[in-house]
Protein backbone atom coordinates (compact mmCIF):
# COMPACT_ATOMS: atom_id res chain seq x y z
CA UNK A 1 0.00 0.00 0.00
CA UNK A 2 1.42 3.36 -1.04
CA UNK A 3 1.36 5.91 1.77
CA UNK A 4 1.36 9.66 1.29
CA UNK A 5 4.69 11.33 1.92
CA UNK A 6 5.00 13.84 4.78
CA UNK A 7 5.63 16.65 2.32
CA UNK A 8 2.24 15.94 0.74
CA UNK A 9 0.59 16.83 4.03
CA UNK A 10 2.83 19.87 4.35
CA UNK A 11 1.55 20.98 0.93
CA UNK A 12 -2.04 20.49 2.10
CA UNK A 13 -1.45 22.68 5.14
CA UNK A 14 0.24 25.41 3.11
CA UNK A 15 -2.50 25.29 0.49
CA UNK A 16 -5.25 25.48 3.12
CA UNK A 17 -3.57 28.35 4.91
CA UNK A 18 -3.44 30.27 1.64
CA UNK A 19 -6.99 29.51 0.49
CA UNK A 20 -8.97 29.54 3.74
CA UNK A 21 -7.24 31.04 6.76
CA UNK A 22 -10.24 30.44 9.03
CA UNK A 23 -10.28 26.71 8.31
CA UNK A 24 -6.54 26.53 8.86
CA UNK A 25 -6.85 28.29 12.20
CA UNK A 26 -9.71 25.99 13.23
CA UNK A 27 -7.44 23.00 12.62
CA UNK A 28 -4.88 24.38 15.08
CA UNK A 29 -7.27 23.68 17.96
CA UNK A 30 -7.63 20.00 17.02
CA UNK A 31 -5.41 17.39 18.70
CA UNK A 32 -1.94 17.44 17.15
CA UNK A 33 -1.99 13.81 15.92
CA UNK A 34 -5.01 14.44 13.65
CA UNK A 35 -4.21 17.91 12.34
CA UNK A 36 -2.50 16.75 9.18
CA UNK A 37 -5.53 14.60 8.30
CA UNK A 38 -7.79 17.62 8.76
CA UNK A 39 -5.48 19.69 6.58
CA UNK A 40 -5.85 17.09 3.81
CA UNK A 41 -9.66 16.99 3.80
CA UNK A 42 -10.05 20.75 4.08
CA UNK A 43 -7.41 21.40 1.42
CA UNK A 44 -9.54 19.19 -0.84
CA UNK A 45 -12.75 20.99 0.15
CA UNK A 46 -11.20 24.43 -0.47
CA UNK A 47 -9.68 23.34 -3.77
CA UNK A 48 -13.05 22.15 -5.08
CA UNK A 49 -14.96 25.14 -3.74
CA UNK A 50 -12.61 27.50 -5.60
CA UNK A 51 -12.91 25.84 -9.01
CA UNK A 52 -15.70 28.19 -10.12
CA UNK A 53 -13.47 31.21 -9.57
CA UNK A 54 -10.56 29.65 -11.44
CA UNK A 55 -12.25 28.73 -14.71
CA UNK A 56 -13.55 30.91 -17.52
CA UNK A 57 -16.10 28.39 -18.80
CA UNK A 58 -18.43 25.95 -17.10
CA UNK A 59 -17.14 23.08 -19.23
CA UNK A 60 -13.62 23.61 -17.95
CA UNK A 61 -14.94 23.45 -14.40
CA UNK A 62 -16.78 20.22 -15.16
CA UNK A 63 -13.59 18.75 -16.60
CA UNK A 64 -11.76 19.53 -13.36
CA UNK A 65 -14.52 18.01 -11.27
CA UNK A 66 -14.56 14.93 -13.50
CA UNK A 67 -10.82 14.52 -13.06
CA UNK A 68 -11.23 14.58 -9.29
CA UNK A 69 -14.13 12.14 -9.49
CA UNK A 70 -12.20 9.70 -11.69
CA UNK A 71 -9.20 9.99 -9.39
CA UNK A 72 -11.23 9.24 -6.27
CA UNK A 73 -12.72 6.21 -8.00
CA UNK A 74 -9.23 4.67 -7.89
CA UNK A 75 -8.65 5.64 -4.26
CA UNK A 76 -8.29 1.99 -3.18
CA UNK A 77 -5.65 1.21 -5.81
CA UNK A 78 -1.94 1.46 -5.03
CA UNK A 79 -1.38 4.18 -7.57
CA UNK A 80 0.51 7.39 -6.90
CA UNK A 81 -1.10 10.35 -8.65
CA UNK A 82 1.76 12.87 -8.36
CA UNK A 83 -0.75 15.27 -6.81
CA UNK A 84 -0.03 16.01 -3.15
CA UNK A 85 -3.64 16.68 -2.14
CA UNK A 86 -4.89 13.54 -3.89
CA UNK A 87 -2.22 11.30 -2.37
CA UNK A 88 -2.71 12.75 1.12
CA UNK A 89 -6.50 12.52 0.81
CA UNK A 90 -6.31 8.90 -0.33
CA UNK A 91 -4.22 8.07 2.74
CA UNK A 92 -6.69 9.85 5.06
CA UNK A 93 -9.75 8.17 3.52
CA UNK A 94 -8.18 4.75 3.91
CA UNK A 95 -6.90 5.10 7.46
CA UNK A 96 -10.08 6.69 8.78
CA UNK A 97 -12.53 4.58 6.73
CA UNK A 98 -14.23 7.72 5.41
CA UNK A 99 -17.12 7.16 2.97
CA UNK A 100 -15.79 7.71 -0.54
CA UNK A 101 -19.34 8.18 -1.83
CA UNK A 102 -19.63 11.39 0.18
CA UNK A 103 -16.51 12.82 -1.46
CA UNK A 104 -18.01 12.02 -4.84
CA UNK A 105 -21.26 13.62 -3.67
CA UNK A 106 -19.42 16.83 -2.83
CA UNK A 107 -17.94 16.92 -6.32
CA UNK A 108 -21.35 16.32 -7.89
CA UNK A 109 -22.96 19.07 -5.81
CA UNK A 110 -20.40 21.66 -6.90
CA UNK A 111 -21.41 21.25 -10.54
CA UNK A 112 -24.28 23.57 -9.58
CA UNK A 113 -21.75 26.35 -8.95
CA UNK A 114 -20.69 26.38 -12.60
CA UNK A 115 -24.03 27.27 -14.16
CA UNK A 116 -26.69 29.96 -13.75
CA UNK A 117 -29.63 27.63 -13.16
CA UNK A 118 -31.56 28.67 -10.02
CA UNK A 119 -31.84 26.47 -6.96
CA UNK A 120 -35.23 24.80 -7.50
CA UNK A 121 -36.39 24.21 -3.90
CA UNK A 122 -35.41 24.63 -0.26
CA UNK A 123 -34.96 20.85 -0.11
CA UNK A 124 -32.45 21.06 -2.97
CA UNK A 125 -30.58 23.86 -1.20
CA UNK A 126 -30.31 21.84 2.01
CA UNK A 127 -29.15 18.80 0.03
CA UNK A 128 -26.45 20.99 -1.56
CA UNK A 129 -25.36 22.19 1.90
CA UNK A 130 -25.29 18.63 3.25
CA UNK A 131 -22.94 17.53 0.48
CA UNK A 132 -20.67 20.58 0.55
CA UNK A 133 -20.62 21.67 4.22
CA UNK A 134 -22.13 19.00 6.48
CA UNK A 135 -20.09 16.12 5.07
CA UNK A 136 -16.66 17.75 5.70
CA UNK A 137 -17.56 18.55 9.30
CA UNK A 138 -18.70 14.98 9.81
CA UNK A 139 -15.45 13.68 8.29
CA UNK A 140 -13.51 15.87 10.70
CA UNK A 141 -15.60 14.58 13.61
CA UNK A 142 -14.83 10.98 12.67
CA UNK A 143 -11.12 11.72 12.31
CA UNK A 144 -11.04 13.37 15.73
CA UNK A 145 -12.98 10.48 17.25
CA UNK A 146 -16.12 12.37 18.23
CA UNK A 147 -19.24 10.47 19.31
CA UNK A 148 -22.32 10.62 17.06
CA UNK A 149 -24.24 13.87 17.47
CA UNK A 150 -26.71 16.00 15.56
CA UNK A 151 -24.45 18.96 16.37
CA UNK A 152 -22.19 18.21 13.40
CA UNK A 153 -25.10 17.94 10.95
CA UNK A 154 -26.83 21.12 12.13
CA UNK A 155 -23.60 23.13 12.36
CA UNK A 156 -22.77 22.10 8.80
CA UNK A 157 -26.17 23.21 7.55
CA UNK A 158 -25.81 26.56 9.32
CA UNK A 159 -22.39 27.01 7.73
CA UNK A 160 -23.56 25.94 4.28
CA UNK A 161 -26.59 28.22 4.28
CA UNK A 162 -24.48 31.14 5.48
CA UNK A 163 -21.94 30.57 2.72
CA UNK A 164 -24.61 30.55 0.04
CA UNK A 165 -26.07 33.77 1.42
CA UNK A 166 -22.65 35.43 1.51
CA UNK A 167 -22.09 34.44 -2.11
CA UNK A 168 -24.59 37.19 -3.06
CA UNK A 169 -25.78 35.08 -5.97
CA UNK A 170 -29.52 35.05 -6.56
CA UNK A 171 -29.41 31.53 -7.99
CA UNK A 172 -28.86 30.08 -4.50
CA UNK A 173 -32.13 31.52 -3.20
CA UNK A 174 -35.11 29.23 -3.98
CA UNK A 175 -38.27 31.02 -5.07
CA UNK A 176 -41.81 29.78 -5.62
CA UNK A 177 -42.31 31.26 -9.08
CA UNK A 178 -40.25 31.79 -12.24
CA UNK A 179 -40.45 35.58 -12.00
CA UNK A 180 -39.44 37.31 -8.80
CA UNK A 181 -39.24 40.88 -7.61
CA UNK A 182 -36.55 42.31 -5.33
CA UNK A 183 -39.11 42.04 -2.51
CA UNK A 184 -39.48 38.30 -3.17
CA UNK A 185 -35.73 37.85 -2.94
CA UNK A 186 -35.58 39.91 0.22
CA UNK A 187 -38.25 37.80 1.93
CA UNK A 188 -36.70 34.52 0.82
CA UNK A 189 -33.30 35.73 1.98
CA UNK A 190 -34.67 36.65 5.40
CA UNK A 191 -36.17 33.19 5.73
CA UNK A 192 -32.82 31.58 4.95
CA UNK A 193 -31.04 33.78 7.50
CA UNK A 194 -33.55 32.65 10.13
CA UNK A 195 -33.16 29.01 9.07
CA UNK A 196 -29.36 29.24 9.36
CA UNK A 197 -29.70 30.76 12.83
CA UNK A 198 -32.09 28.01 13.89
CA UNK A 199 -29.68 25.31 12.75
CA UNK A 200 -26.83 27.05 14.55
CA UNK A 201 -28.78 27.23 17.80
CA UNK A 202 -29.76 23.58 17.46
CA UNK A 203 -26.11 22.65 16.93
CA UNK A 204 -25.08 24.73 19.95
CA UNK A 205 -27.54 22.93 22.21
CA UNK A 206 -26.40 19.53 20.98
CA UNK A 207 -22.73 20.50 21.31
CA UNK A 208 -23.26 21.10 25.01
CA UNK A 209 -23.79 17.36 25.45
CA UNK A 210 -20.62 16.35 23.61
CA UNK A 211 -17.82 14.93 25.73
CA UNK A 212 -15.23 15.11 22.95
CA UNK A 213 -14.76 16.12 19.34
CA UNK A 214 -16.05 19.68 19.63
CA UNK A 215 -13.07 20.87 17.60
CA UNK A 216 -14.81 19.54 14.48
CA UNK A 217 -17.48 22.23 14.95
CA UNK A 218 -15.06 25.16 14.83
CA UNK A 219 -15.37 25.86 11.08
CA UNK A 220 -19.01 26.80 11.76
CA UNK A 221 -18.25 28.98 14.78
CA UNK A 222 -17.90 32.19 12.73
CA UNK A 223 -21.34 31.91 11.11
CA UNK A 224 -23.11 34.21 13.63
CA UNK A 225 -20.76 37.04 12.64
CA UNK A 226 -21.78 36.77 8.99
CA UNK A 227 -25.47 36.22 9.75
CA UNK A 228 -25.47 39.37 11.87
CA UNK A 229 -24.17 41.45 8.99
CA UNK A 230 -26.47 39.77 6.48
CA UNK A 231 -29.48 40.66 8.63
CA UNK A 232 -28.41 44.29 8.91
CA UNK A 233 -28.27 45.00 5.20
CA UNK A 234 -30.79 44.89 2.38
CA UNK A 235 -30.47 42.43 -0.46
CA UNK A 236 -28.41 44.53 -2.82
CA UNK A 237 -25.65 43.06 -4.99
CA UNK A 238 -24.12 46.52 -5.34
CA UNK A 239 -23.21 46.53 -1.65
CA UNK A 240 -20.44 44.02 -2.30
CA UNK A 241 -19.35 41.00 -0.27
CA UNK A 242 -19.80 40.56 3.46
CA UNK A 243 -16.51 41.22 5.23
CA UNK A 244 -15.54 40.49 8.83
CA UNK A 245 -12.15 41.61 10.13
CA UNK A 246 -9.61 38.77 10.57
CA UNK A 247 -9.07 39.74 14.21
CA UNK A 248 -12.78 39.44 14.98
CA UNK A 249 -13.01 36.06 13.25
CA UNK A 250 -9.96 34.79 15.12
CA UNK A 251 -11.38 35.97 18.42
CA UNK A 252 -14.61 34.12 17.69
CA UNK A 253 -12.69 30.93 16.87
CA UNK A 254 -10.63 31.18 20.05
CA UNK A 255 -13.69 31.77 22.22
CA UNK A 256 -15.58 28.91 20.58
CA UNK A 257 -12.62 26.56 21.09
CA UNK A 258 -12.79 27.29 24.82
CA UNK A 259 -16.54 26.70 24.89
CA UNK A 260 -18.63 24.17 22.94
CA UNK A 261 -16.84 24.57 19.63
CA UNK A 262 -19.49 27.09 18.52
Amino acid sequence: MIAAMPDHFDHCEANLRKQDKDLWLACLFAPAPVRRDLHAIYAFVSEIRDIRAKVSQALLGEMRLRWWSDTLETINLDVAHAHPIVDALRDVIRRNALPRAEFLGLLEAHIFDLYDDPMPTHEALEAYCRSTSVAPIQWAAKIIGAPPSSAFHDAGLALGLTRTLCALDQKFIPLDGPSASPLDYSKARSQLIKLARDYYQSAYRAAGELTSGREALLPASVTPLFLEQLAQRDYDLDLGPITISPLRRQWRLWRAARNYGL
